[in-house]
């Protein structure tokens, strides 16, 4: 064991994995050449990416608002200061006047979506100097209120320190520098020959919320003979060669709707003693998987971490019992690996069953299936009533004849692919506009994908669709890693620490802004509900991949032998035990990051996770740029004070590290903190004395914190906060009850 000085709090050593190959047999249908495979260059994300659009216009609204600012405008009372933010605004309206344009040609014409690429990274530039403006403009507000200070105009007007006019100076240095970059881009803009057109400054718009429907799919159209098929199998076949039951399809055809519906039928809850559903997906881990099993079977969290230990107690929990496993979206077809995870299942009674998803025909050759049952294409009829289902609530147009004919004509280009039915029909929710649904069937997208599918266009479409705000949001989620599963709050957290939520009118209508947007993306069918836990949600693959692909290089996540690029903004990773230093390899090039976001899938929250010690000294504190950090799970013992120098921070997971005991005082001088989780930190037992100046705080969650002395003093004044999970009275002055008196915001449970 060596380099023990970098890790925290203890080092064992630096671990890899070598990725399976999964690239070999592919479901065997012209579809299939779009399926995607571990770590490859995949031909159905380019073929989104060919089709992807780039938005850039909300952001410039958006900066024009802040600029247009009157505390700005006071602000920056230095003539030159004064001088520079005029040109970068006159410079933001001339390009706003030629986006309209710009972003409708972008569809066809490539050299004007490398335009709006290249803008756009540019516009995140600003976004971050703008931040950064506002952050120091609510610091000195802050300083001067706290020293009773009575006129807004002299607090502003007046630098208060040296430290203030560099400020001055250093902000206009990078004004200056980003019109010029802007400015750069005119002779490209000149030559597309972009159509300018007036601008108004949009008002802001209330959108409806949608009506959702968070069950697991209630109505399934057109699989009652592929039911019956697989039940006669499960229940009335002891032939130990139907021990493996493959359910085969392309992606977006079924095959986890239909293991769902069985998995849930009355019949099979009385036939089998014991059910378990696990998610493999493509990292074929044996462990991560026998816990899931074990866990289902049990309801009870299994924190071992040896296989054998794992196995063991699997196979006394089945010994003697008749069971149904089903292992959803299997890939691996490495027979040595299912050898070793069917151990558990050699001594099982006869009659129990697993069945297995796939797009693999080799997958079910390696499990020893007798055959897999292979789904086809759903018929016109039955497609149409996914459709409608998702668009009306109905299973047909009895109660809006006038749409019957044009949705058949949309439901013909789906080409019987349940998942482009179901998505186009989310698209149009609700919506009975009959020119709404014309617009559909004849967006040009339909002629620009050259896959003959439905599924590349139909998603495509659901994309382009959904409203400029709603985009961002998704987009967000490439982040998030396939067959992961995550919390509404989890993701409303995020989108608010990202700026995603500024349409609210006040910081206290915010969150309900983001459950609004949330339900959105579900009713639409771009968010499921998860199968094992109804508080879950999940992206289908196919869904993840076009988030992939409108995200481009803005979102990363940490898989296989990918680059980072220089323009990434979000960055995700699945954590392992030991992340050391290989891992980061490269990251240091993203240097306006704004997510660092490890995630783990829920066995990986059963174990202490350690992150190298080169990540908190070297990486984080030069991404200046962050607004949301997690560091969930690691056992880190000390925090180190860079911490508050990443000003622009909103969001700071530290939860679960059960070793700290205080944290740095340098965490209250984060004017724009947000969100503070802390939850599990048991050893944890005093806040920073001064958190009072967290002034736009509104979650604070120390939830099992149990050695927690007291609340930090003058508490009272954090009047934003929403969320307190506990609070922690002590007896001197600013740590009674009375504290809570003047948080009139609080919601929710305390």
């Amino acid at each position: 064991m060596t380099c023990l000085d970098n890790y925290l709090p203890t080092i064992i050593y630096q671990t890899s994995f070598t990725s399976i190959d999964l690239c070999s047999t592919l479901f065997s249908q012209p579809f299939s050449t779009l399926i995607s495979c571990n770590n490859a260059t995949m031909p159905f994300l380019q073929a989104l990416s060919a089709i992807g659009e780039v938005f850039v216009s909300k952001l410039i609204d958006f900066f024009l608002d802040k600029l247009a600012s009157s505390d700005l405008l006071q602000f920056a009372t230095q003539k030159k200061v004064l001088e520079e933010i005029q040109n970068l605004e006159k410079e933001l309206k001339q390009i706003r006047r030629v986006l309209d344009d710009a972003e409708e040609r972008q569809m066809k014409e490539q050299p004007v979506k490398d335009w709006l690429i290249d803008l756009q990274n540019l516009a995140f530039d600003v976004e971050d100097v703008l931040d950064e403006f506002a952050t120091e403009i609510g610091r000195r507000n802050l300083m001067m209120e706290r020293r009773g200070s009575s006129s807004k105009r002299s607090r502003l007007n007046i630098p208060q320190s040296f430290n203030d006019v560099l400020f001055n100076r250093d902000i206009m240095f990078k004004i200056r520098d980003l019109t010029a970059k802007l400015k750069d881009l005119e002779p490209q803009r000149n030559k597309l020959e972009l159509r300018m057109t007036d601008w108004e400054r949009p008002t802001r718009l209330e959108e409806r919320l949608q009506p959702t429907s968070l069950e697991i799919e209630n109505h399934v159209y057109g699989r009652d003979k592929d039911k019956q098929i697989i039940l006669d199998l499960l229940l009335k076949s002891d032939d130990e060669r139907n021990f493996v039951i493959p359910i085969l399809g392309m992606g977006g055809i079924g095959k986890t709707t239909l293991a769902q519906l069985l998995y849930n039928d009355a019949s099979i809850q009385h036939h089998f003693h014991l059910k378990a559903w696990a998610c493999v997906s493509d990292y074929f881990d044996v462990l991560r998987i026998t816990k899931e099993i074990l866990q289902a079977i049990t309801s009870v969290s299994c924190n071992d971490n040896d296989l054998n230990i794992v196995q063991e107690k699997l196979q006394k929990e089945l010994s003697g019992k008749k069971f149904l496993i089903v292992l959803d979206d299997v890939w691996n077809e490495n027979y040595h690996d299912w050898t070793i995870l069917q151990s558990p299942f050699k001594t099982r009674t006869q009659g129990s069953k697993v069945i297995v998803t796939t797009r693999n025909h080799g997958v079910s050759s390696t499990m020893g299936a007798l055959h897999a049952h292979s789904l086809e294409l759903l018929s016109d009829d039955d497609c149409l009533s996914v459709f409608a289902q998702h668009a009306l609530g109905a299973r047909d147009f009895e109660g809006h004849p006038s749409l019957k004919e044009v949705a058949e004509k949309i439901v013909r280009k789906c080409n019987g692919l349940p998942l482009a039915a179901k998505t186009l029909g989310g698209l149009l929710r609700t919506n009975v506009d009959l020119h709404a649904w014309e617009d559909v069937l004849e967006s040009e997208i339909w002629k620009l994908s050259k896959d003959q599918s439905s599924v590349i266009p139909a998603l495509q479409l659901s994309y382009h669709h959904l409203p400029l705000h709603l985009k961002r949001c998704f987009m967000y989620c490439a982040i998030i890693p396939k067959d992961y599963e995550f919390e509404k709050e989890e993701i409303i957290l995020l989108w608010r620490a990202q700026g995603f939520l500024q349409e609210a009118r006040d910081k206290q209508c915010i969150h309900d802004l983001g459950h609004k947007y949330f339900n959105d993306l579900v009713s639409r069918s771009l968010f499921q509900v998860a199968i094992n836990n109804n508080s879950g949600f999940v992206m289908h693959d196919l869904i993840n991949d076009l988030a992939q692909s409108v995200a481009g290089e803005v979102c990363f996540k940490i898989e296989g032998s990918q680059q980072i690029s220089k323009h990434a903004r979000h960055l995700s990773y699945i954590a392992e035990r030991f992340d050391g230093i290989k891992k980061f390899e490269g990251i240091d090039e993203a240097q306006h990051l704004r997510t660092f976001l490890p995630l783990r899938f829920s066995s990986g929250f059963l174990c202490d996770n350690y992150l190298t010690n080169h990540v908190l000294t070297n990486l984080l504190p030069n991404l200046r740029c962050l607004r949301a950090i997690s560091l969930e799970g690691y056992q880190i013992t000390m925090l180190p004070d860079f911490v508050g120098d990443l000003k622009l921070l909103r969001y700071l997971n530290f939860s679960n590290n059960r070793v700290i005991k205080c944290l740095p005082e340098s965490v209250s001088t984060l004017y724009n903190l947000e969100t503070f989780l802390l939850k599990g930190c048991r050893n944890l037992e005093k806040l920073p004395s001064e958190m009072e100046k967290l002034v736009n705080l509104c979650y604070l969650d120390i939830t099992g914190a149990d050695k927690l002395e007291s609340m930090a003093s003058n508490f009272s004044m954090l009047t934003n906060l929403q969320k307190l999970s506990i609070f922690v009275l002590g007896k001197e002055k600013g740590h009674k009850i009375g504290e809570l008196m003047n948080l009139s915001n609080l919601r929710g449970e305390l």
